[in-house]
């Protein structure tokens, strides 16, 4: 009996709905009698054939393209089957129901993407692109996502990965051979060395903080009291009406959420109640969903009244503010008195209504969340890359302080190497494994 990571798993691999074309992905050990049965004939070898899929009767089921690959030249490293046909979902179930009486299970979410990593077709760096590639919100991210799907991170990190097992090398043998001492490393420059891989992981950190930003994006929090103009602004951040607006004090009872594309970087804006002492039970629900979206954002928005500048009550909401949470505050209003529009510190100076001052504040977004565009090298990254690289970083840090005791240093660098094997996949337990593939879409 086939395991369950070789057994044959069938899904519809294009997007749910009506469509022109659908298509149903097989892949399993013993695909060979399924294609037939459904064909009527054995599948000709990566060449794509105008087929009818047939029922259990020999009754036509649809007609359309199947593409079969042989094992282990498939994206899965599996014999893998593809049946194009019309996009119906009435007919993609009629093809899968099919596959389902030939032995086929449904497949999992991820669970093709998985069988090409537990195939040695992809590394784990390149199979989590797969999803960031799909996800991709920008162009920006999606040549980023391309990048890492077709190895330029997981080259990265075998490079570092590579020089580490070779420093580890000139420790080790100098623990094996107690003869050889300390002037053994330094002939070998085995501190240079170290410098070397310190340096690389950095610039490979730099980056990957650029391609997180562009997969997470930034999470701003627009704040402020009642009538600041906290909605026009989420309105002209958009380019459209999301939000409601009245002169009327209170108007935003809850969160109104909306993403907008900065130079390719995903900023979520959150417009929320204003901030003040209220009776009415309906608009403190609505400043209580205010402190909560404060305390996940990325950087908060302080809307004041540029004619009043900041008064007693936005003191008392900065003082409110957590500490690490980086704050701008913005005069609005710059429109109905010039006299005010003066700048002071960092303070940013805009009319929501006439959108001046708007494009000054994209940029310092930007600047807050450390976007540095680097042109056509960066690549997709992960939180749990990030933590991995922090984690190396950490280690070969204490490997440099490590003065004459090889046994640590040793053990520093081995904890380093594992750390960045984890996010290919080298050096990763089987929890890590299912709760990355679980977050992918059925069909891949």
């Amino acid at each position: 009996m086939a395991s369950k990571d070789n057994d044959t798993i069938a899904a519809v691999a294009t997007a749910p709905g009506r469509g022109g074309i659908g298509v149903v992905r097989v892949s399993g050990s013993q695909l060979a009698p399924l294609a037939k049965a459904i064909l009527g004939q054995e599948p000709r070898p990566r060449i794509a054939q105008l087929c009818r899929f047939r029922g259990n009767q020999g009754d036509v089921l649809d007609e359309g393209i199947a593409l079969y690959f042989p094992a282990p030249h498939s994206f899965t490293g599996e014999d893998v089957l593809e049946l194009q046909g019309h996009g119906g979902p009435a007919v993609l179930q009629l093809i899968m129901s099919r596959c389902f009486e030939l032995g086929a299970r449904p497949a999992q979410a991820g669970e093709f993407t998985r069988r090409a990593y537990l195939n040695d077709k992809l590394d784990l760096a390149q199979a989590e692109s797969v999803a960031d590639l799909i996800d991709a919100a920008s162009t920006e991210a999606a040549r980023c996502a391309l990048r890492s799907l077709t190895g330029e991170f997981s080259r990265r990190i075998h490079e570092l990965v590579e020089a580490l097992i070779n420093l580890r090398m000139l420790v080790e043998a100098t623990l094996d051979f107690p003869e050889e001492d300390v002037d053994f490393l330094k002939a070998a420059d085995a501190f240079g060395k170290l410098t070397a891989i310190q340096t690389a992981l950095e610039k490979t950190r730099k980056e990957a903080r650029q391609g997180s930003l562009l997969r997470e994006g930034v999470q701003a929090v627009l704040i402020g009291q009642p009538n600041v103009g906290k909605s026009s602004l989420l309105n002209q951040l958009a380019g459209q009406d999301v939000a409601i607006v009245t002169p009327v004090a209170g108007t935003t009872r809850d969160t109104v959420r909306e993403t907008i594309q900065i130079q390719g970087v995903p900023l979520h804006i959150i417009d929320t109640a204003g901030l003040r002492e209220t009776e009415d039970e309906i608009e403190r629900i609505g400043i209580a969903r205010t402190w909560e979206a404060i305390r996940q954002a990325s950087v908060a928005l302080l809307l004041v009244d540029a004619q009043h500048g900041i008064t007693a009550a936005e003191q008392e909401i900065i003082v409110a503010l957590p500490n690490t949470l980086p704050l701008l505050t913005i005069h609005n209003k710059i429109d109905l008195n010039q006299e005010h529009h003066r700048k002071q510190g960092n303070d940013l100076y805009l009319s929501a209504k006439t959108g001046e001052g708007v494009e000054a504040l994209r940029t310092e977004l930007l600047k807050i969340a450390g976007w540095q565009p680097e042109g056509e090298g960066l690549f997709m990254a992960r939180d749990r890359h990030l933590d991995a690289l922090a984690q190396a970083a950490r280690h070969i840090e204490q490997a440099s302080q490590s003065g004459d005791r090889l046994e640590f240093l040793a053990e520093e660098l081995r904890l380093a190497q594992n750390a960045l094997s984890a996010i290919t996949g080298e050096f990763s337990a089987d929890d890590l494994l299912g709760e990355i593939f679980s977050r992918f879409c059925i069909g891949k």
